[in-house]
């Protein structure tokens, strides 16, 4: 069993290490599925960090339809984390139609050998899984994070099933979306899954608490900001070392 974290910081890496995860996809801005972290961030993380570490590459929020300009942006941050020896980036483009847009992934795993490459969520919302699923093996994708085609993990259970069913082990279904300690060991037997992705977030409250404006308008208080919660990511590796 794999266990990855979804880490946006620095500071979240290193709790999530700390916890015994196996793997660190790093980011920022949890809050709309993350973007691609500073580049601070990721040479730090590398320093500091001796588990794999993935980098998320996603250069805005929204859709993944990705104009020429952010194509670009992508391969620059590949070949960024490239240079500091980052074991594996994350990524996900799409067509407009719903399908894998494949001469540019094809591309972007040819600029990131020899790191490993796993094609993000982007996946939840295509228009023909299994067909996505035979291309993206075709071109040599090293693993797909889904939550099933849902809001969550254990509500797309019955496809993450299918898909690994499908995959025959060719490349590796990481589920995610919603999993905590309390779901973690259903999922599994639910699906056979092998690799778990979570953030194991909490809130930290900010100590100011003056600001009358706020710019988010996803609930969460201006000033507020997601971590990795050690309690949360040690009792999942507890139900998994049942």
């Amino acid at each position: 069993m794999t266990i990855e974290v979804c880490a946006n910081s620095l500071s979240s890496a290193l709790i999530a290490q700390k916890t015994g995860v196996h793997r660190v996809e790093l980011c920022q801005n949890l809050w709309c599925g993350g973007t691609t972290p500073s580049a601070a961030t990721i040479a730090l993380s590398r320093q500091q960090l001796s588990i794999d570490l993935f980098v998320l590459i996603r250069p805005r929020s929204g859709d993944f339809c990705y104009s020429n300009m952010e194509f670009e942006v992508i391969k620059q941050d590949i070949l960024y984390c490239k240079k500091h020896r980052i074991d594996g980036v994350v990524i996900g483009l799409l067509n407009i139609d719903g399908t894998i847009d494949l001469e540019r992934t094809t591309h972007l795993l040819e600029l990131a050998n020899p790191m490993k490459v796993t094609f993000h969520r982007a996946f939840d919302f295509v228009q023909n899984p299994l067909e996505a699923l035979e291309q993206l093996i075709d071109i040599g994708v090293h693993r797909i994070l889904t939550s099933g085609f849902q809001a969550s993990a254990w509500e797309g259970r019955a496809a993450i099933r299918q898909l690994i069913e499908a995959a025959d082990n060719r490349l590796a279904i990481l589920a995610g979306g919603g999993i905590n300690p309390q779901n973690v060991q259903a999922l599994i037997a639910e699906t056979g899954v092998q690799e778990i992705h979570l953030s194991g977030k909490q809130l930290i409250k900010s100590p100011f608490q003056k600001a009358q404006l706020s710019l988010n308008q996803k609930g969460i208080p201006e000033l507020d900001y997601l971590e990795s919660d050690e309690s949360t990511l040690r009792e999942m590796m507890k139900m998994l070392d049942k």
